[in-house]
């Protein structure tokens, strides 16, 4: 956030505040379960093919675990990125 919309908020009524607070924690958990949520359909479908038994086999398990590494690794990265890119010290890649 710039230093004026800080500003703004520091001046806002506590109850506001509160309520600001509220609807970020929100959005947040909100965001949390869509993106575990996507991560769960993808790697499902990408990885498990049959119904064969009720447990994943060893193929299927191994893809699961690349798939959800894979999946979490590139949401932090884009995360830093976005950081950095809000804080202006964006690194060319």
């Amino acid at each position: 956030m710039d230093k004026n919309m800080m500003a703004d908020l520091d001046s806002l009524p506590e109850e506001d505040k509160l309520r600001m607070a509220y609807m970020i924690d929100q959005l947040q958990i909100r965001d949390s379960l869509r993106m575990y949520n996507s991560l769960v359909e993808r790697c499902f479908s990408d990885c498990v093919d049959t119904f064969r038994r009720k447990t994943l086999d060893k193929q299927e398990e191994s893809c699961i675990t690349k798939c959800a590494e894979k999946f979490l690794k590139h949401s932090m990265r884009v995360g830093m990125r976005f950081s950095e890119l809000n804080q202006g010290t964006a690194t060319p890649d």
